[in-house]
């Protein structure tokens, strides 16, 4: 109950301070992207440098929601009526990585593997896996938490194992402060944690460090052994009503320095001239190689929902959303704020921003590619037929200063795919149709759209096949006209995978497609790219699907059919051809099973490993007939 309590808690926390801030968001869209008027170089970016005047931020903060929020109200009142390879050292075996977005930079899954052993996170626990060439899988070791923590993801490197999560903790205010001084810290809600584990022995792993920085996860990479770890924390400012005196910093815990909670110098918590928000960005760096070296904690005033990262740059994007009378909700515009920062090992530093218009879908909307920034947005809404909505390219040098845009692609709708590949751009939007724009970026200063390709469906997630090749994966749709509107009904149907031959940039082809299922199927591919295990060489195109198909008879009931993963071979003179249908359900079922959903895929040698929630087969590569199960539960 205990626990509940405290996970309520911090949800309800978490919920406020978000709505209050996406209330608080100022009228700063302009037509063209601009930069923010604030130094571009850390070195002159400011500190807060003392409690009086972090205190004096935040009581600012409140005052403007106040005041949006009144506003908001009186309007209320009167108005009648939202792939990549890893890298994990010298790898001397033959095994599937995770299908990250940059190569050389590894991002955090579900599932890692070092050649021998499989790592996986589910259900609260850790479980190391003896794979035994897939002919006698074994159990090795499962880590067991407390219940305040809840792994999430994971990372490997060389005898490394890093296991992140979040961290529901109570902190009471420090003993050491003079009661005179009433003096109050503010309770910690949530936390990310990062448990550095060495694996030398798989069977009997020893922990090595814990990292905890104070926020939700935003996103994590690692590269050559640093890990680059960035929250998001929302300090419970409103707590100054009551007490002048409390302590808003954000903590951290390095077991390297202490056991204790470390709160950030003012002297370390940065902000940007004109800032209004109500949060922090943490940034932690540390060295899986060096378990003795000391975290690099990064901070600023201010947030983001989105990250890019290269192998010499962070960039963090954060939407910025006005406040509209609901009378006038279709006129409301968001646009982005870019925030950069170089990477130097250990060292994150600020360097530049710039602000544009519209909204960034994902972290695949972003790009670094010879020193230019490249990005893609949504401006406005596909549903406001006097001001509808627009696709925009922007292009930046190393300082994010704008060098060139394309602007106002697809009219009336909205970005649901992109993939940068070199001097390449493809950009999927669709409203009815599903239009594939290929760009040229060659000559950074003059991109060019060459082609577009409009077809039934769309993509939300674009994968490279090879130059000349690319593979969609999304949903079929139909279009069937409605009696009382002049604008159609859009059903979306199975899922769609689509091959595009762009070998001719100004004429793209849809090449070969396949609809797999009818309405209500879906993979978790739709979302997250590390679903897919997909190798060129071995010709493997593989994702978790739970597939329906339409009720004989019925317009508008599906019924479940199949949970598992589909293994297709694709072929540029058949296109794809399924190899294989693994489930883990066993006899004939009338729903998914939670137990039985398939989370990743991998190989290792001549292996193939379909991993769900509660166990493991392993199948030969060559027919995928089933060699081994081990039941995790």
């Amino acid at each position: 109950m205990k626990r509940r309590g405290i996970l309520i808690t911090a949800v309800m926390i978490l919920f406020c301070s978000a709505a209050l801030y996406f209330l608080n968001k100022g009228d700063s869209a302009n037509r063209q992207a601009k930069a923010l008027p604030f130094a571009t170089d850390n070195s002159t970016v400011p500190v807060i440098s003392s409690k009086e005047k972090l205190n004096q931020y935040f009581k600012k903060v409140m005052k403007e929601e106040r005041s949006n929020f009144s506003l908001y109200k009186m309007e209320e009142s009167t108005a009648e009526d939202s792939g990549g390879s890893s890298e994990n050292g010298a790898q001397s075996f033959d095994a599937s990585e995770t299908n990250n977005q940059v190569q050389g930079v590894d991002e955090a899954d579900l599932v890692k593997t070092n050649g021998s052993h499989i790592f996986q996170v589910v259900d609260g626990k850790v479980h190391i896996i003896e794979t035994n060439d897939g002919d006698d899988m074994k159990l090795l070791h499962s880590f067991s938490f407390p219940d305040h923590f809840s792994p999430s993801e994971l990372f490997l490197h060389g005898d490394k194992l890093l296991i992140v999560g979040h961290s529901y903790e109570e902190m009471e205010a420090s003993k050491k402060v003079d009661d005179s001084n009433k003096m109050m810290i503010a309770p910690i809600n949530e936390m990310t944690k990062a448990i550095v584990f060495n694996i030398k022995d798989p069977s009997n792993p020893k922990e090595e460090r814990t990292i905890s920085i104070e926020g939700h996860i935003v996103s994590m990479r690692k590269i050559d052994g640093k890990v680059y770890v960035v929250t998001n924390q929302f300090p419970q400012y409103w707590l100054l009503r009551e007490n002048e005196d409390v302590d808003l910093r954000p903590r951290y815990k390095d077991s390297t320095v202490s056991g204790e909670n470390l709160s950030v110098g003012y002297d370390q918590i940065h902000i940007f001239p004109e800032s209004k928000e109500g949060n922090y960005t943490i940034i932690a760096a540390f060295d899986l190689e060096n378990p003795e070296k000391e975290a690099k904690i990064t901070t600023y005033l201010g947030g983001g929902n989105q990250l890019y990262m290269s192998k010499e740059n962070i960039y963090i994007a954060l939407q910025n959303w006005n406040v509209r009378p609901l009378s006038d909700r279709s006129d409301a515009t968001v646009n982005t704020t870019i925030y950069k920062y170089a990477v130097d090992n250990l060292n994150v530093e600020f360097v530049h921003s710039t602000e544009i218009d519209g909204n960034i879908l994902n972290q695949f909307s972003m790009d670094e590619h010879n020193g230019y920034f490249r990005v893609v947005t949504t401006e406005g809404n596909t549903w406001d037929e006097e001001s509808p909505s627009a696709n925009h390219l922007f292009i930046f040098d190393d300082r994010l200063e704008k060098v060139s845009s394309i602007e106002d692609l697809a009219r009336g709708e909205r970005i649901y795919s992109a993939r940068f590949m070199g001097d390449k751009i493809y950009m999927v939007t669709f409203k009815e149709t599903d239009p594939l724009f290929v760009i040229d970026a060659s000559k950074p200063e003059e991109p060019e759209v060459l082609g577009e390709l409009k077809i039934p469906g769309f993509s939300n997630y674009l994968h490279p096949f090879d130059e000349n090749h690319l593979i969609g994966f999304g949903h079929d749709t139909k279009v069937v006209p409605a009696k009382d509107s002049s604008e159609p009904l859009i059903f979306t149907e199975g899922v769609k995978l689509s091959l595009f031959d762009v070998s001719d940039m100004k004429n793209p082809k849809e090449k070969f497609t396949k609809i797999i299922g009818g309405r209500g199927t879906y993979s978790p591919l739709n979302y997250d790219h590390k679903a897919l295990l997909f190798d060129k060489g071995k010709n493997i195109f593989a994702f978790p699907i739970n597939i329906y198909e339409e009720t004989e008879g019925e317009n508008f009931e599906e019924g479940f059919k199949f949970q598992g993963a589909h293994i297709y071979n694709i072929d540029l003179n058949q296109g794809f051809q399924l190899r294989a249908e693994i489930s883990h359900m066993k006899g004939k079922q009338i729903y998914e099973e939670w137990h039985n959903e398939i989370r990743r895929i991998l190989y290792i040698d001549e292996s193939l490993y379909v991993l769900s929630n509660g166990k493991i087969t392993s199948h030969s590569l060559t027919d995928y007939k089933l060699k081994d199960e081990l039941t995790l539960n």
